[in-house]
C-alpha cells in the first residue's frame, strides 16, 4: 500500500480548498513546514497569517475573522493548540460557536523523537468534552481530505486530528466520508474493532491474524469521535456481541470512553480498549513507540481474542 503522512494530504487539499474557496484563510503558529500549511502559504501570501509562537493569539485573531464571513484554519501541534490555547478555544471560539476549524499535528505517540512535551495523547478528551466542538480523526492521507473539505462547508467549531508519520492509504476516493458517520471497512460477525487514525491499519492487519485463529472480525473506521455514530456503535454490538477500540490516545476520554459511553446507555457488552494506558510518550522511532506503547495489530488481536473470550462466558 501507499505509505503517505496524514499530515501531507492536509496540506495538500489545504491548498486545493484555497482555490476553490476565497473565503478560506489559514493561521499558523510559526509551524506551518511542519503541520504542511506552508502549501496554502506559497499559493495565498495574502490569506496566510503566522502569528508565532503564541497560539491564544493564533486562536482569538481565528474567532474575530471568521466573524468577518472568513473560513480560518488555525494549524499548530495538537500538543500547543489543545493544551496552550484550551480558554481561548472553550471560550472565544465553542461558547461562541464561531465557525472556526483546528488542524492539531503531530498527534499521538507517533510524532516519534520529538519526544513527551511535543507528543498530544489527551486531544480528543479535551475537544470531545468541549459544547459545540466536532471532532475528526482521519484515517488516512486520503480521507484527511474529504475531512477538510467537510469541514470547510460545516458551520462551526471542527477539530482535525493529523499525525506525522507516513501510514497506509487503505481508503478510497469512493469510500464515503461524512462527519457523524463511521464507515465498515470489513464485515465479521464475531468481533467488532473500532478504531481511528492511523490505528485503523493497524486493525485491518489484525482481523487478519483474529481470522487465522478463527475469529471473524469486522473494522470499523470511526474518523468523526464528536458527534459519534451510536448507531453504528449499537449495530455492531448487537451483530458481532463484543468490542475492541483502537486509538493512539490515553485511554481515559477518547475513542473508547465515547464508544464504551454509547454501550452503556444503549446495549452493553464486554469492551476492550487498545489505547495508552495512563502514561506519557518518549522519544523514539514511532514504530518502536508503537509497539512499547502496545498499539500494533498484535496487539489488537490479543484484546480481540480477550473479548471474544469474555462474550462466551456472559
Amino acid at each position: 500500500m501507499e505509505l503517505k503522512a496524514i499530515r501531507d494530504g492536509f496540506g495538500e487539499e489545504l491548498a486545493e480548498l484555497g482555490k476553490r474557496e476565497s473565503r478560506v484563510v489559514v493561521l499558523s503558529g510559526d509551524l506551518e513546514d511542519s503541520t504542511k500549511a506552508a502549501g496554502f502559504k506559497k499559493e495565498f501570501p495574502l490569506r496566510f497569517f503566522n502569528l508565532g509562537i503564541s497560539e491564544q493569539d493564533m486562536i482569538g485573531t481565528a474567532a474575530g475573522m471568521s466573524r468577518e464571513g472568513f473560513i480560518p484554519f488555525a494549524c499548530s501541534f495538537a500538543v500547543f493548540l489543545t493544551n496552550r490555547a484550551y480558554d481561548q478555544i472553550r471560550i472565544t471560539v465553542c461558547y461562541n460557536k464561531a465557525n472556526v476549524k483546528l488542524v492539531g499535528s503531530h498527534a499521538g505517540i507517533s510524532a516519534g523523537s520529538d519526544g513527551a512535551t511535543a507528543q498530544c495523547l489527551e486531544d480528543i478528551a479535551i475537544m470531545r468534552a468541549l459544547p459545540n466542538m466536532t471532532v475528526i480523526c482521519p484515517a488516512d492521507a486520503l480521507e484527511v481530505k474529504k475531512a477538510v473539505r467537510a469541514a470547510a462547508e460545516y458551520i462551526g467549531p471542527v477539530y482535525i486530528r493529523t499525525a506525522r508519520t507516513a501510514s497506509e492509504v487503505i481508503t478510497k476516493e469512493e469510500t464515503p466520508f461524512a462527519i457523524g458517520k463511521a464507515v465498515t471497512l470489513r464485515e465479521g460477525k464475531d468481533l467488532a474493532i473500532i478504531a481511528c487514525g492511523i490505528m485503523v491499519p493497524e486493525a485491518l492487519r489484525a482481523a487478519v491474524l483474529l481470522e487465522k485463529a478463527g475469529v471473524d472480525a469486522a473494522v470499523i473506521n470511526m474518523a468523526t469521535i464528536k458527534p459519534l455514530d451510536k448507531q453504528a456503535v449499537v449495530d455492531a454490538a448487537k451483530k458481532c456481541g463484543c468490542i475492541v477500540t483502537a486509538e493512539e490516545h490515553q485511554r481515559n476520554g477518547g475513542l473508547g470512553s465515547a464508544v464504551a459511553e454509547a454501550l452503556l446507555a444503549s446495549f452493553p457488552v464486554p469492551v476492550e480498549f487498545v489505547a495508552v494506558n495512563d502514561s506519557f510518550g518518549e522519544s523514539g522511532e514511532p514504530e518502536e513507540l508503537l509497539s512499547k506503547y502496545g498499539l500494533k495489530d498484535v496487539d489488537i488481536a490479543r484484546a480481540g481474542a480477550s473479548a471474544v473470550k469474555r462474550k462466551k462466558t456472559c
